[in-house]
């Protein structure tokens, strides 16, 4: 788990350093995927009984708002390219 959220933020690092819009957007996506990720392991930590259903609630408000702001950023990128 952590090392999916620790992804989301570094690709969208890396991306950024990349130069160019089309280079950037990509990025976005695999953060965003990486969004996906955590959230399915967040359903299995509940599935599994290592974190309660308030917890995965909170977590997954979160992870769905990341989600779209990522998805925005994006759809911004891409108009741009």
């Amino acid at each position: 788990m952590r090392r999916s959220a620790v992804s989301v933020p570094s690709n969208i690092a890396e991306g950024a350093g990349r130069g160019g819009n089309k280079e950037f957007a990509q990025f976005l996506r695999i953060a965003n995927g990486s969004c996906y990720e955590l959230h399915t392991q967040m359903l299995l930590a509940a599935d599994f009984g290592y974190i309660t259903a308030e917890q995965l609630t909170a977590a997954e408000g979160q992870i769905e708002e990341v989600e779209r702001l990522l998805y925005a950023f994006q759809n911004k990128i891409d108009s741009q390219s």
